[in-house]
């Protein structure tokens, strides 16, 4: 028997080049930086001292870190408890075809247009008490309104900032995921006689796992390094109530320039990230799993 060998056309990672060329300087080496920085007291431009893991150990005894890795669990977790139910249901009551659907599409992702920092402002002034609808209406209706003086509503108006402004990107991921189940699976469950909640949850809720799954990790993440918008509508307060980690690391790079700290905390905040992602696809894997095993069984 004779056998042939494919031809390997070693010039071929020619045309990935470009792609390695920008990671390398958009990524790996501010990544880099930061490694160096993180093992290094920076006393000037001029002088610096190895310090080792030094800036390790004192970061993650700061009680501040903590109490901001706390609030910013908090609040991601309660991103996705109010996000995810959200976006399903107003995937589910937009139209399915025809100029309505098209329509709806447009309105529902206005929000994702505007600039972070715009949505920050727009809700600084609609939640003032002067001349912002929210505010105004809560005063009118007898609540002493105050996201600048109040910690608890200033926590859950930057949590409802969040949701107005991201809540339409897991509708249109959670909408995308119902357009691509066949008829099919809506005709057999109609034979069957199988009521609206039935149908989905054995026929919508387990076709989007995965767009769902995707939502799950963007809107993570993402709210995990939440910045702007606080910063702009808060200002990471009152006190610390809605200064999250990213805020706090702006505040000891830039506003107190401690260089090693911040590189040694970003380098931990990294790998935060990278840990909670990693639970929470296998969690989100898991419990698809045991859901296509029970719908096997059924």
């Amino acid at each position: 028997m004779s056998t042939t060998t494919k031809p390997v056309n070693q010039k071929a990672w020619f045309l990935i080049l470009p792609v390695i060329l920008c990671v390398a300087f958009s990524a790996i080496l501010p990544l880099m930086t930061v490694v160096n920085y993180s093992v290094q007291d920076i006393i000037s431009p001029e002088r610096r001292v190895f310090v080792g893991t030094e800036w390790f150990a004192a970061v993650m005894r700061d009680e501040e870190l903590h109490a901001a890795l706390w609030r910013q669990l908090t609040f991601s977790l309660a991103v996705l408890a109010v996000e995810i139910p959200l976006g399903i249901l107003l995937a589910l009551s937009m139209p399915a075809q025809g100029w309505k659907a098209s329509a709806v599409l447009v309105v529902v992702a206005l929000s994702l247009l505007i600039p972070w920092n715009v949505v920050g402002t727009i809700w600084q002034i609609y939640g003032r008490t002067d001349i912002g609808l929210m505010g105004r209406m809560l005063q009118e209706m007898g609540i002493d309104y105050s996201y600048t003086g109040n910690a608890t509503q200033a926590w859950l108006t930057v949590l409802l900032m969040d949701v107005w402004h991201w809540t339409p990107l897991v509708a249109l991921l959670a909408y995308a995921g119902l357009r691509s189940i066949p008829d099919a699976y809506y005709q057999a469950a109609r034979i069957d006689g199988a009521s609206k909640f039935a149908v989905f949850r054995y026929i919508q809720l387990p076709k989007m796992r995965g767009v769902l799954m995707i939502a799950v990790l963007l809107r993570f993440m993402d709210s995990f390094m939440i910045y702007t918008e606080p910063f702009v509508l808060t200002g990471g307060g009152p006190g610390n109530a809605t200064t999250f980690l990213s805020q706090y690391l702006t505040q000891k790079a830039v506003g107190q320039f401690d260089l090693g700290p911040a590189a040694a905390f970003s380098l931990i905040y990294f790998l935060i990230i990278l840990l909670l992602c990693f639970i929470l696809y296998n969690w989100m894997q898991r419990m698809g799993t045991a859901d296509t095993k029970e719908g096997g069984h059924d």
